[in-house]
This record gives structure tokens, sequence and C-alpha cells, in this order.
């Protein structure tokens, strides 16, 4: 049975793990939400406008009240600034199953961030709440994120057709990954 925690702050070697609040507003939009080289992965488009993001932002807030919502925020230590966010979601409770997803803006793409926040939500995923099998799936044409699921242990189960459609009505394949907590604790002891 999974453990439910809510979302408790995390720490990596350079990033803090921890809540949103209604102050990350701006760099939520500024880092991620507003650039289209970022949200064109994502079946939502960018935002337009501040108000989109506080939007989210107050949903996001009002979830925590929950303690089935998993949701950080990536803060790098060195600098204190929000990169990006990661979330357990998609609770399965008759498997003890997940599903994983972030986003990271474009200025700290390819240093590792992904994989270093991937791991720890994982380790806290299978460790903590104890989650059967942790899934996650990226855009066949993204493949940089399929790598930092690779980097972290995660093995590719498929592809699925034409599994989302983005904010512009494209249809797009996605490869799916998985991880059972069996696998992580072979290679985490």
């Amino acid at each position: 049975m999974i453990q439910f925690q809510g979302s408790p702050a995390l720490q990596t070697e350079r990033l803090r793990l921890r809540k949103i609040q209604l102050a990350d507003t701006e760099a939520m939009f500024q880092n991620w939400l507003s650039d289209d080289r970022v949200m064109r992965h994502l079946i939502k488009g960018p935002h337009d406008t501040m108000a989109q993001t506080k939007a989210r932002a107050m949903e996001i807030l009002s979830s925590y009240e929950e303690d089935t919502f998993c949701y950080w925020g990536m803060e790098e230590k060195r600098s204190g600034t929000l990169i990006g966010v990661i979330d357990l979601f998609a609770f399965d409770a008759a498997t003890d199953h997940c599903e994983v997803g972030y986003c990271i803006g474009f200025d700290w793409w390819n240093n590792g961030y992904g994989s270093e926040a991937l791991a720890a939500v994982l380790a806290f995923g299978f460790q903590e709440m104890q989650i059967h099998k942790i899934s996650a799936a990226h855009n066949i044409d993204n493949p940089a994120s399929g790598r930092i699921m690779q980097k972290v242990g995660m093995i590719q189960e498929g592809t699925v057709r034409a599994m989302i459609r983005n904010a512009a009505g494209e249809y797009k394949d996605c490869a799916i990954y998985g991880l059972l907590r069996e696998t992580y604790d072979l290679h985490n002891k």
C-alpha cells in the first residue's frame, strides 16, 4: 500500500526540492512556463501571461492540502533560483504504481539537474512511499528526457503511437519507461 506523505522537502547535492510558493510565480513564468522551447514538449502550451502562471501556482498551492499531492519545485542551491518542477502523479492503489513527470527551464538543460532531481524523487517514492513501480513518458522528439530516465535506471518498455496531442494540435508518439522497486533496491543497496 502506498504510504502518502505529501511533498516533504528533499535535498540533493545541488538542488532543494520544495513546495511551490506564490512568490515563485515570476520565476515559473520566466524560467519555463512562457518558453516555447520547453513547453512544446508538454500537452499544455506556453503561458502568455503572468496571470496564467499565477492561476497555476494557486492551483498547486491548494493541492498541497492533500497528502496524495507530491509536487516539488527544483531550486538551485547555489543561486536560490527556481529552475523547474517534478511530481509523482496518477497513483494506482490497486497496483501501487504511479507516474513521474518533470519540467526544467531551458537555461538549465544538459547540466544533470533532471537526473539529480529524478533520482531523489525515485528514492523518496520507493523508500518512503513504498511505491511498487514508477513510470514516465517522453515525446520521442525529446530524446534528452529519455536520457534522464536512463541515467537513473529506468528502462524503456515501449512506444505508444499518438499518445498525446500537444497545444499545437500535433499528435506525438511517446516512449514509455518504468522502474520497479525491486530493481531500484538491487542497484541502490
